[in-house]
């Protein structure tokens, strides 16, 4: 398995040869070319020196200088300071004298030179590696001139001079260049390996404790968190956001065992109601006259369960629509719609109905028609069922900038403070015993809030001396 340590490492070690391949190149070929240009300019002033000396000796002292002893020490003092071979050919290429410093030989001992290189001489200065023809043992950088004496205007050639050094001098200095870079690129490889050691392991232990996590939350320990500490880069980042996913998931879990367990409660009920009236009826334990009462009560918990089911499916389906869909609809109209259809329950009740609408115009706003038709019904359901005797029913309207604000309002008892917050939680019932709401399921205002939620639109509840008004708003079209 590739490891992050791993692949930062091979990139780190990467980029440092390849940075010190590139300078290396670079700084080598810049030192070559000045290396061998000094060494160029050194051997061609030296060789300018020797062709003047003796250009000056032939007008002062004949054709054989370079057998005195005044000539052959300045070519061998020459030769020596600069660390060079010096060789003086008659023009026609035949050694006369050679000098390495240390040593000075007759021309009895060398070859003449090949006529290319003379040639190559008379048409120069020349200048490149050569053995000269076997006359030394490895290339050699050499220089070579002509030696010529002006008389009367007019250049006569007495020979050449050739001035030569050692190509290991320079290849020495590339020697040493190699070495230099190669302990370098190797220090900075080690302390680059060192640091990329160090901050690896510190970047890939939060990520190791996340993927430990991660197996954690598979076996169903959803109480693992990531330990943070003080980091604030974007593995610290990734920890967070991995502990308030972690916290969401266990929320949610939460949520739905609460969820299973308000269900499982929802069911039990009228189905144990169901199943001991039946058996009482079936076993003769129910006397015959009581009969219809209980089947009533049968019907009616069969319908509660209906009901029960038809919320939960309208619940899930709610939850699954990514967002609302848009339409520009009169709320005031969806508003009196819902009421008509809940008008026998409203009679039933012998409530009075106080609406505040505008007469004058329509209130157009954005939202799913159908949707918000529920919202308004589970409200005004909800407000018709705790209301008082002969109370009032409150309808209202109001525009305020880009937003409609919708208020349903009954009479009936307060609902506590601490209830207020609770009430649009799924199967919440403000009584705890679940008996004085028979016919609810603890869905409808949840879902209100629901379908609300999905339109980005905000419902509050307020309840006191008698009076509990719903409050929600609409984006105006």
């Amino acid at each position: 398995m590739k490891t992050m340590y791993g692949r930062q490492f091979a990139t780190m070690v990467g980029m440092v040869l390849l940075s010190f391949l590139m300078l290396g190149a670079s700084f080598a070929t810049l030192s070559y070319q000045y290396t061998i240009r000094e060494k160029k300019d050194t051997l061609e002033r030296n060789a300018r020196y020797i062709a003047q000396f003796t250009s000056d000796s032939v007008k002062s002292g004949g054709e054989l200088v370079w057998q005195t002893m005044a000539f052959q020490s300045y070519l061998s003092s020459v030769a020596k300071v600069s660390d060079s071979h010096i060789i003086v050919t008659t023009p026609e290429g035949v050694i006369v004298y050679a000098s390495s410093g240390d040593t000075a030989l007759t021309g009895l001992q060398y070859a003449p030179l090949t006529q290319q290189m003379v040639n190559a001489i008379l048409n120069g200065p020349f200048t490149g590696m050569t053995t000269l023809n076997g006359l030394y043992d490895e290339p050699r950088y050499l220089v070579g001139l002509p030696i010529t004496t002006l008389v009367e205007g007019k250049d006569y050639l007495q020979g050449l001079v050739l001035v030569s050094c050692s190509a290991s001098n320079i290849s020495g200095v590339w020697r040493d260049l190699f070495a230099i870079l190669l302990v370098t690129t190797v220090a900075v490889i080690l302390i680059a390996a060192i640091i990329s050691s160090v901050t690896s392991m510190r970047q890939s232990q939060p990520i190791k404790e996340i993927a430990a996590a991660a197996r954690q939350f598979g076996l169903g320990r959803l109480d693992v968190r990531v330990d943070v500490g003080s980091r604030r880069d974007e593995v610290g980042e990734l920890a967070e956001a991995f502990n308030a996913m972690a916290d969401s998931l266990s929320k949610s879990e939460q949520r739905r065992s609460e969820f299973i367990a308000n269900v499982s409660h929802e069911l039990k009920t009228p189905m144990t109601s169901i199943a001991g009236f039946a058996d009482g009826i079936l076993d003769g334990t129910i006397p015959p006259d009581q009969e219809r009462h209980y089947l009533q009560i049968i019907s009616s918990e069969t319908r509660r369960l209906s009901r029960l089911v038809r919320s939960m499916l309208d619940l899930s389906r709610l939850q699954s629509d990514e967002r609302a869909a848009q339409q520009q609809f009169d709320i005031c109209e969806t508003l009196v719609r819902a009421l008509v259809t809940l008008e026998s329950k409203v009679n039933a009740k012998h409530l009075e109905v106080d609406a505040q609408l505008p007469q004058d115009e329509p209130v157009p706003v954005w939202g799913d028609q159908d949707a918000i038709t529920q919202v308004c019904y589970n409200l005004l359901d909800n407000a018709i069922k705790f209301s008082q005797e002969g109370g009032v029913l409150g309808l209202g309207v109001t525009v305020k900038g880009a937003k409609a604000t919708v208020t349903i309002s009954n009479q009936g008892e307060t609902i506590p403070p601490e209830e207020q917050q609770l009430i649009f939680d799924r199967f919440h019932k403000t009584d705890h015993s679940r008996s004085a709401d028979r016919d609810g399921v603890g869905l409808g205002l949840y879902i209100v809030k629901t379908i609300l939620n999905s339109h980005k639109e905000n419902i509050i509840c307020t309840s006191e001396d008698g009076v509990t008004k719903f409050i929600f708003t609409m984006t105006r079209a």
